[in-house]
């Protein structure tokens, strides 16, 4: 297609002409609970949007995740944001209702607001910019817009799925998490890890009648959590961590000396930190001589009855800043806002686990909001993000597939 008469001032303009409506959708998602599982209302209002905004092909994969598909040519690019949120298990705490999507402050706040409806949001009215820009003309791209489930409780799981055995073929993904509109191109990894001791019960009246599975695993998360402060640094990810973050214990009563003991432990993984190494470790510890240790193994059911399961290892990733997809990138922020971008990282995990982590498709973040206010009672999106985030969205495709050069500036 002739591209010649793109140019900044006009995407701009386009994507704060969608200011209102892109605004009045993203409160309509927020005003869908969806959690992780639930999502089957979300994804409908999302199809229906999608439907009405001329995409040529709309689809729902068995696992519940939805992709609108956009021209047929040239690279196949990924948009992905997760329509999952955390539930709410307190709304005393948030002072106002947290699906209601209300506007204070020239911003949108509520559950999922940032993580991560509002990228959806800006993503589905950037489609609806790159089909103005055409003009009916043939797409120098194939886009597909996906918004994936159960991210919350599986980062990957579902978007690796759709790439798998549906998409096949991807070229980039553009994740929208939070990036307070920067660039992102890793993070940590991570790991759920379950380690277990086994005593024998007896009555509490005579302790030593029996072996207390507690006091075998007493001294191992002592030991873990000095392993804590010894782990080792990425230049770039930051440090590898770990903390036990759950215990139970199995007992006939309160009066009863456990038969077995159970902690989980998050472990944040560097590029060094292999599946072996990473249960290694904790088999070299003084005490774990007698606990049985393992990567948790999960099954997810889609709110489609679909059930997937997969072992909760998710490897850390890392985009070379001299990648192209970054540079490409970097060209679109520029070109776009005539600034240079920041070019960060993520602190927690998201869907590149699967599309960088596990099957190496190239993928980098740009997404409205901070996460900093991500499952916290302060999730809120500046509407502005909104019109940066769509302006992007709208751009970043005709960069990577060549027809804009980026010679130009404002």
């Amino acid at each position: 297609m002739d591209a010649g008469g793109i140019n900044p001032a006009m995407i701009c303009e386009k994507a704060e002409a969608y200011r209102d409506e892109m605004t009045g959708f993203l409160r309509e998602l927020i005003a869908i609970p969806s959690p992780s599982g639930q999502e089957k209302r979300v994804v409908e209002r999302v199809q229906q949007e999608m439907q009405q905004s001329g995409f040529d092909e709309v689809s729902v994969d068995d696992f519940g995740t939805i992709a609108g598909r956009m021209g047929s040519h040239g690279p196949r690019i990924v948009f992905d944001s997760h329509l999952d949120t955390v539930g709410v298990s307190d709304p005393t705490a948030w002072g106002f209702d947290p699906y209601k999507g209300k506007i204070e402050r020239d911003a949108v706040w509520g559950r999922g607001a940032a993580d991560n409806k509002a990228a959806a949001a800006a993503q589905l009215y950037a489609a609806k910019i790159i089909q103005e820009i055409a003009r009916n003309q043939e797409l120098p791209f194939t886009l597909f817009v996906v918004g994936s489930v159960q991210e919350e409780d599986c980062d990957g799981l579902a978007l690796g799925h759709l790439i798998t055995q549906t998409l096949k073929r991807v070229d980039c993904v553009v994740l929208g998490e939070c990036t307070n509109c920067q660039i992102y191109r890793g993070h940590r990894g991570r790991a759920e890890l379950l380690i277990q001791t086994r005593g024998v019960a007896c009555h509490a009246s005579n302790p030593d009648r029996g072996e207390n599975a507690i006091y075998k695993m007493a001294p191992l998360i002592r030991e873990i959590q000095q392993l804590n402060a010894e782990l080792g640094t990425d230049p770039f990810l930051g440090k590898g961590s770990i903390a036990v973050t759950k215990i139970e214990c199995e007992t006939d009563s309160l009066n009863c000396v456990p038969s077995a003991c159970r902690i989980y432990a998050d472990r944040r993984l560097t590029r060094e930190d292999s599946r072996g190494e990473v249960i290694e470790q904790l088999r070299r510890l003084p005490s774990a001589s007698q606990a049985n240790i393992s990567i948790l193994r999960r099954a997810m059911t889609s709110w489609t009855g679909k059930n997937l399961e997969k072992d909760q290892y998710f490897p850390a990733w890392a985009l070379e800043e001299s990648h192209e997809l970054v540079q490409q990138a970097r060209k679109s922020y520029e070109w776009l806002f005539d600034e240079s971008p920041h070019i960060g990282k993520w602190t927690f995990s998201t869907n590149g686990v699967a599309t960088m982590g596990e099957l190496g498709i190239p993928t980098i973040g740009f997404g409205p909001g901070e996460e900093q206010f991500t499952h916290s009672t302060q999730d809120h999106v500046p509407i502005d993000h909104l019109i940066r985030a769509a302006a992007f969205y709208a751009t970043f495709p005709f960069v990577y597939s060549g027809s804009i050069t980026c010679e130009s500036k404002r």
